[in-house]
């Protein structure tokens, strides 16, 4: 595959108490609403890790990196993804990371 044309993956992690559940949710939902439409955005995934309840990742999918990129670097990406900000986890070097998709069945 063309690393300029190939599908991507963007895994954003999440950490929050129990009781901050809801209110990751709730941000997931009103931040994917509003993405509804974005050029080169194939869809998104709220997960939950099994054994560790607090522990949160957004996944999205992406048709390209460079459609990616393209909406990173958009004026409205800071202010649309602002709602789950507060829940990025920072125990880790990075709060997200990029994955290109080598193979698929």
């Amino acid at each position: 595959m063309d690393g300029t044309t190939s599908r991507v993956r963007v895994m954003l992690y999440l950490r929050a108490s129990e009781d901050q559940a809801p209110a990751v949710a709730e941000a997931y939902h009103r931040i994917s609403a509003d993405l509804a439409g974005t050029p080169g955005l194939l869809g998104n995934e709220l997960l939950r890790e099994v054994s560790d309840p607090g522990a949160f990742a957004v996944l999205s999918a992406w048709e390209s990196l460079p459609a990616f990129q393209a909406w990173e670097s958009g004026s409205a990406h800071r202010g649309t993804t602002s709602p789950l900000r507060e829940y990025q986890d920072s125990s880790r070097a990075r709060p997200f990371a990029l994955f290109e998709v080598a193979a698929t069945y």
